[in-house]
């Protein structure tokens, strides 16, 4: 396998790539690897587009859904 070596990473960029890492459960060379297999399979998506999308859908068609909506549904033909 190659091993590459990334000079002069923003700090900024590395405390994202820390965090995300750290959120994925994997360290920071995994986290990079996965990430960019998914960019180079053209699977990355914006998560902050996307859920500012979904957001003003919801306002839109005025579909809230509450908690206990979600339970029931969550629980909904288990035993």
């Amino acid at each position: 396998m190659a091993t590459l070596t990334i000079k002069n990473m923003p700090d900024e960029l590395y405390e994202k790539l820390r965090a995300s890492a750290a959120a994925n459960r994997r360290s920071i060379n995994n986290e990079v690897i996965f990430m960019l297999e998914q960019l180079l399979a053209g699977h990355i998506n914006n998560f902050d587009t996307a859920l500012t999308e979904i957001r003003q859908l919801r306002e839109k068609l005025n579909i809230y859904v509450t908690e206990e909506e979600l339970n029931r549904a969550k629980n909904e033909g288990r035993p």
